[in-house]
C-alpha cells in the first residue's frame, strides 16, 4: 500500500520485467514500492520466496530463519509493551518501515500511532507514525542491526531504537535517543535483567522472564 505524500518518483507498477534480471538486480535498481508488488513465488517457482524480505539501500536482504530466542523476544516483549502503551501508540512486530524511496527495513518490533496500526490494508509505516524501532540482532544480521539500520533510523527521524542482544540467553537491551543537535543516536543505557525507562512513554520490563 502507498501513503500519500510519499515522494517517490517510481512509476513502475510491475515488477516481471525486473525479475528478467534475477538474480542480478535490475538496472534501474529495486524500489521500496517493488516490495508490494513482488509475486508470491520465486522466479523458478519456489513458493514463498519472497515472504521474508526486506530493501536495504536497494538491494533485497532475505531473513534467514529466526532462532527459538529471537521469536520469544519478539512475541514477548510485543505483548510487554503493548500492555503498557499509552491508548494512542500501540506495538507490532515485523511491519515494514518506509524509510526512502530505496530503503524499507522491517523491524522486529515498532511502537507506532495506534491510528495506523488498526489500519489492516497497511503493508508500511513512515518514520513520521514510528516512535520507537527494536531490533533483536541474529548471527547474520548483525551488522545490519548494529550499523546499517541504526544509521538510516536516525537519519529518517525516529526518536527511539533499541537493540536487543543475547548473553547466553538472557536479552541485553541497548537504549538509544536520537540527539537533535547531531541527528544520531545517542546510547542511553544498557539494561540488564530490568529494562526500565521513561520515554517513548514509562516502561518497565522484567527482561529475564521475556525468553522463557
Amino acid at each position: 500500500m502507498n501513503t500519500p505524500g510519499d515522494g517517490d518518483d517510481v512509476a513502475v507498477t510491475d515488477v516481471s520485467g525486473a525479475l528478467d534480471y534475477w538474480p542480478s538486480p535490475p538496472p534501474w535498481g529495486w524500489t521500496a514500492d517493488d516490495l508490494d508488488r513482488l509475486p508470491a513465488e520465486g522466479p523458478n517457482g519456489e513458493p514463498d520466496f519472497f515472504k521474508h524480505v526486506e530493501l536495504i539501500d536497494g538491494a533485497l536482504v532475505f531473513v534467514s530463519p529466526q532462532k527459538r530466542f529471537h521469536q520469544r523476544m519478539i512475541r514477548r516483549l510485543t505483548e510487554a509493551l503493548d500492555a503498557q502503551a499509552p491508548e494512542h501508540l500501540s506495538s507490532v512486530d515485523q511491519m515494514d518501515v518506509k524509510l526512502g524511496p530505496r530503503m524499507r527495513p522491517c523491524p522486529d518490533i515498532v511502537i507506532i500511532n495506534t491510528v495506523a496500526a488498526v489500519d489492516d490494508d497497511r503493508t508500511f509505516y513512515t518514520p513520521d507514525e514510528v516512535h520507537l524501532v527494536v531490533e533483536i540482532v541474529s548471527p547474520e544480521s548483525e551488522d545490519r542491526d548494529r550499523k546499517t539500520k541504526p544509521f538510516r533510523y536516525a537519519e529518517a527521524g525516529i526518536a527511539h531504537f533499541w537493540r536487543v542482544e543475547s548473553n547466553d540467553g538472557s536479552p541485553v537491551v541497548h537504549v538509544y535517543e536520537l540527539d537533535p543537535a547531531t541527528g544520531a543516536y545517542s546510547l542511553t543505557g544498557i539494561h540488564h535483567g530490568r529494562l526500565t525507562v521513561p520515554v517513548p512513554f514509562p516502561i518497565d520490563v522484567d527482561l529475564d522472564k521475556l525468553p522463557r
